[in-house]
Formats: structure tokens, C-alpha cells, sequence
């Protein structure tokens, strides 16, 4: 039996309601427990995530190299351009255009805040037809 086991993710922000929102839309959650500087959501998959108030909270500049990347959230999708879509109406932005296609493809993006994280694309588990 493990001694720790993986609890929550927690993003510094200055306006957690903001980022919750966000996320929620993004990972279909649900709030899960609020206090007034703290906010945490279960997505449907059981992802755990929270959001804590931090008045000075500084977002990270990557790719650029001041205050460059702190953490990254790494969501694995089946169809990338769908999932841009839902991204860009929730308040995201693209970071970066990846040109390379393939199992391996992906796309990197800010929360509303200006975290960084990466859609992957799934491989399918489907045997090939023909």
C-alpha cells in the first residue's frame, strides 16, 4: 500500500472563480469544494484539479524565458480542431501552432490566467479495416 498517494493539482491565480469556470467547461467537472481563496473540481474522468487565490500571482511567459514555464497540464483528445474550438470559447488561447501530424501530435495553450497546457492527441486502440 502506498505511504502517499496523488491527490489535486493546485494553480495559483488571481481570480480562481475565473480559472474554475474554465476548466470545468473544459473537462466537463463539477465543483467539488469552495472556500473564499480556494476552489476544486472532479472532472468527468475522476481529474482532480484547484484553484487558489494568490493577489500576486505571476502567469508564466513561456516559451519566452522570464518567469518561463513553472508547470504544465498535459489533456489527452480525440479530435484536436474540436477541442481548439471549445478551448478559444472558454477564454484559452493558442500558444504555439505544431505543424507535425501523427500519433504524437499536439498543440500547446494558456488558461485565462496564462497557465500553459498541451492537448495530445489519442492514439486509436481500434484494429486497422482492411
Amino acid at each position: 500500500m502506498a505511504l502517499v498517494k496523488a491527490g489535486v493539482v493546485v494553480l495559483d491565480c488571481a481570480e480562481p472563480e475565473t480559472l474554475a469556470e474554465f476548466y470545468k467547461g473544459l473537462l466537463d467537472a463539477e465543483e467539488t469544494a469552495t472556500t473564499a481563496n480556494l476552489i476544486e473540481i472532479r472532472g468527468a474522468d475522476g481529474t482532480r484539479l484547484a484553484f487558489r487565490r494568490d493577489a500576486n500571482a505571476t502567469p508564466p511567459s513561456w516559451p519566452r524565458p522570464e518567469n518561463s514555464l513553472q508547470a504544465h497540464l498535459d489533456f489527452l483528445v480525440d479530435d484536436l480542431d474540436e477541442a481548439e474550438r471549445v478551448i478559444v470559447g472558454l477564454g484559452g488561447r493558442p500558444l504555439e501552432a505544431r505543424v507535425t501530424s501523427g500519433p504524437l501530435e499536439e498543440r500547446g495553450y494558456a488558461d485565462p490566467s496564462g497557465h500553459s497546457f498541451t492537448l495530445r492527441r489519442t492514439t486509436s486502440t481500434a484494429p486497422k479495416q482492411g
